[in-house]
């Protein structure tokens, strides 16, 4: 269940960055950092990685890229905390 509800996290989120990078383009209202970055975090990590390579889109905003690394940072030591956790229950 968690393998589905993750893979749609990313591709909503390689969908957004699509989006915003069409609308860069366009000259367009464009879609908040903020927003990039809270998806991101609650599981689209990877689809905004492949979604940045692909389009390359924001990996020349250096502050950007700062922030989605304190992301990345911040859901690694999550994912160890919530690990460690676990394995006290089951141990």
């Amino acid at each position: 269940m968690i393998f589905y509800i993750l893979t749609a996290i990313n591709l909503l989120t390689f969908f957004v960055f699509f989006t915003d990078k069409r609308k860069a383009i366009k000259h367009q209202r464009r879609i908040s950092e903020n927003t990039l970055l809270v998806l991101s975090f609650f599981g689209g990590s990877l689809g905004a990685a492949i979604g940045m390579l692909i389009f390359r889109h924001k990996i020349s905003k250096i502050t950007f890229m700062i922030k989605f690394f304190g992301v990345i940072v911040l859901q690694s030591i999550l994912l160890i905390i919530f690990y460690q956790k676990l394995k006290q229950l089951y141990i």
